[in-house]
């Protein structure tokens, strides 16, 4: 077990390290968007290729933060359910649902996302607008992400037994607990049944 944690401590890091540099590309995305709109709006001028550039950046953000958003235990909970829930039975649910879900998930999309990349490298694929850019990249960044986001589903599944077997505790702003106003609403509905 100690080699598996080993590998999700290296794991959390990539993601950690990706998950961080990739924001800077909101802010180019933003600086872009404002130029080209300034630049319409002065000039009445345009290009294809900056509004696809703005679309490419904002799908990197999204597909390669995946990763770093599962491993900051930052994705959409039913917060409602899980109050009523104690948090061993949390740790039950995230790993069947990582196992069970997410895994399987991620790695079909891998599957699957490989030859939708490779088939437009070897090709060249450019876009079908006037002055659109070549899309490959685009369609590489889907790869990475997924890539990313299965390596973090193993990684958690990895940290979830670990800690149900006691072998590891929690890492501190990690654990599943739940905002001070959902606890404080299921404890009330608790004390409201007893």
């Amino acid at each position: 077990m100690r080699t598996l944690l080993q590998l999700s401590r290296s794991i959390d890091r990539i993601n950690e390290f990706v998950g961080r540099n990739v924001s800077w590309l909101v802010l180019a995305a933003v600086l872009i968007s404002a130029g080209n709109a300034t630049i319409r709006k002065m000039f009445d001028m345009s290009s294809n290729a900056w509004l696809e550039v703005q679309w490419y950046l904002f799908g990197a953000v999204f597909m390669l933060a995946a990763g770093y958003t599962l491993r900051k235990n930052e994705h959409v909970r039913i917060d409602v359910l899980a109050g009523s829930l104690s948090k061993r039975s949390r740790d039950w649910i995230d790993l069947i649902g990582h196992f069970v879900f997410l895994l399987p998930f991620c790695l079909m999309m891998t599957y699957l996302a490989w030859p939708f990349f490779w088939r437009s490298f070897k090709s060249g694929e450019m876009s079908s607008n006037a002055g659109g850019l070549i899309i490959w990249p685009a369609k590489a960044v889907v790869l990475a992400g997924f890539l990313l986001l299965t390596a973090q589903a193993v990684s958690e599944i990895i940290k979830r037994i670990a800690i149900i077997r006691g072998l590891i505790e929690e890492e501190p702003g990690h654990d599943h607990s739940l905002p001070p106003q959902v606890e404080a609403a299921a404890q009330m509905k608790g004390g409201a049944d007893a």
